[in-house]
């Protein structure tokens, strides 16, 4: 009987040393596939973890936007093998910790890589009175279900690239259908209609993204990946990108060519057109670039023919990513980078002039995620970016106003990129159908009686919600008595009603996915029945109802 027991502990020792390799060996499969999430699937079956099973699994999850699993692994990558590792992933651990907010411990490791002296309580404390603009945001439509960016305008519509078309092959990347272009109208309070997805002339079943037009839209320039796959520096094989050009004839796309300058063995990507249409800004990670993908700028000769692509230099490109160029029609270069000094991940810059320097747009826009494809109507004041701080890629139509110095303390809401109340919470919450003052909430909202008296110069904005369940009116009203209520607390508390304005949204700005009735739990809904109290100094955009009118209409 013993040696009954002996043969099956070696057998079974023997199964479960076969399922560990064949995890690795899997593992390794769909790493080099950069099919990451089941790479990431297949490592995380592995009980004893090698140096080269925490780094890919780091990348896996740091490569889908999956940034507290990437720390956590990258961390314990670095606790077991801290003296035998890349500099890489020293970058991308800075990085995913950016994201969950731990500053002072991801710019130790930044400043490993760069070399620099990055200190980012000072450079996030100077960067608030040196930019020249503040932004307030909202997210353009809800896309649970796909990834939305690299939005641009075209005459009076935009165009935008999505995963939303399910009749496309599966990205092994992400696990979405691969990228079409899509063009369609936005109204002032940023509601989307009249999709139209571009013909077949323009989209096919690789990636398109990334559309830029001439001034009377006849003229396109686009992203489209190759079909060639080569490896890259991580020794994955990936599919480059190309930039195409095609010209609209009697209303449809046609003429569509590869631009000369692009290849297979290399990516140019995401153009971006100036307003006379003579020159052609892009990314690309051709030989010559600075780091890893660069800024350059081509000449669009008038007989159609090219100049040579000319890297913007140092005063853009860093040793890492810089992607994502837009030249305004003031001639602003817009970019995002991982390079420069920032908020973590990709951030949204901007250059002028002769291009020798470049500034960081600020906290009020910049997240630790992907903030990215940032484009704008100078005069209008208006534009669209593109974020995954909520975990996908999804779009943001923006407002700024000149940045008026405010010398108290205040943070910023990643919902809307206000200037918030720096008090514990910074929110008060209700119950469900209720606009009344929760018990639990009077701490707060005395906190916020407190800093009004230690700040007297500062006005401050009741901005209150609803969740989803309800009709759109319903919940606007419900929202409008909430506000009324918080900002009743406060007068009763000594605020002068002069100080305080407020506004209704109903549950048109949700914090998170729960956009309709059955779909959330009800913590989920419970985040959305808030009251925000937002620094107000600035002039009033359109809608904002000062207390009194709040008072007449309740």
């Amino acid at each position: 009987m013993k040696k009954i027991y002996i043969t099956l502990l070696i057998l079974l020792i023997s199964i479960t040393a076969f399922a560990q390799k064949s995890a690795v060996k899997e593992g390794d499969r769909y790493f080099a596939q950069a099919a990451y999430i089941d790479a990431a699937d297949a490592y995380e079956k592995v009980n004893d973890k090698t140096q080269h099973i925490l780094q890919n699994l780091g990348d896996s999850y740091f490569f889908t936007n999956q940034m507290k699993n990437a720390a956590e692994v990258y961390e314990l990558l670095f606790l077991r093998h801290e003296g035998n590792i890349d500099a890489e992933y020293k970058f991308r651990y800075a990085n995913a910790l950016m994201a969950a907010g731990n500053y002072v411990k991801a710019y130790n490791y930044m400043n490993e890589v760069t070399g620099k002296n990055w200190d980012f309580e000072k450079f996030s404390k100077e960067l608030d009175t040196a930019v020249p603009h503040k932004f307030k945001y909202d997210q353009v439509m809800n896309n649970q279900s796909s990834s939305d960016f690299g939005i641009g305008f075209y005459g009076d519509r935009v165009a935008f690239a999505s995963t939303r078309n399910q009749e496309r092959p599966i990205y092994p990347w992400n696990k979405l259908p691969t990228l079409d272009l899509y063009n369609a109208k936005i109204d002032s309070t940023g509601k989307v209609s009249d999709i139209i997805l571009f013909s077949d002339a323009i989209n096919t079943d690789a990636h398109e993204s990334s559309a830029t037009f001439n001034q009377d839209g006849t003229v396109m320039f686009f992203d489209r990946t190759n079909d060639k796959r080569v490896k890259n520096e991580e020794d994955v094989r990936v599919a480059n990108i190309s930039i195409y050009r095609a010209e609209k004839v009697n209303g449809k796309w046609t003429n569509v060519k590869k631009l000369p300058f692009s290849s297979e063995e290399y990516s140019v990507e995401h153009p971006s057109l100036s307003a006379d249409g003579k020159k052609l800004y892009f990314a690309s990670d051709m030989p010559g670039t600075t780091g890893s993908f660069d800024i350059y700028v081509v000449d669009v000769n008038e007989d159609g023919t090219y100049g040579t692509p000319q890297n913007l230099g140092p005063g853009v490109n860093t040793p890492h990513r810089e992607q994502f160029p837009f030249i305004s029609d003031a001639g602003v270069l817009y970019f995002t980078s991982d390079g420069h000094e920032g908020f973590g991940n990709l951030d949204i810059y901007r250059s002028e002039g002769d291009f020798s320097e470049s500034q960081n747009l600020g906290r009020s826009i910049n997240s630790g995620n992907d903030d990215f494809a940032f484009v704008i109507k100078e005069g209008q004041e208006k534009g669209f970016f593109a974020s995954n701080r909520r975990g996908s890629d999804n779009l943001y139509q923006f407002t700024r106003e000149e940045n008026e110095v405010i010398k108290a303390p205040v943070v910023t809401d990643e919902t809307s990129g206000q200037d918030i109340i720096p008090i514990d919470g910074s929110k008060i919450y209700f119950d469900f159908d209720k606009a009344t003052i929760k018990p639990e909430s009077k701490p707060v909202l005395d906190s916020v009686v407190t800093y009004m008296n230690e700040n007297p110069e500062i006005k401050v904005k009741v901005e209150s919600h609803a969740d989803a369940r309800g009709s759109d009116a319903y919940n606007m009203a419900l929202s409008k008595r909430r506000a009324a209520s918080t900002v009743k607390y406060l007068v009763e508390h000594g605020i002068d009603k002069s100080r305080l304005t407020s506004e209704g949204y109903g549950e048109n700005r949700p914090v998170n996915d729960c956009t309709k009735p059955g779909i959330c739990t009800e913590a989920q809904y419970a985040k959305n029945r808030r009251s925000v109290f937002v620094v107000s100094n600035r002039k009033s955009s359109d809608g904002t109802k000062d207390v009194n009118d709040m008072e007449n209409e309740n």
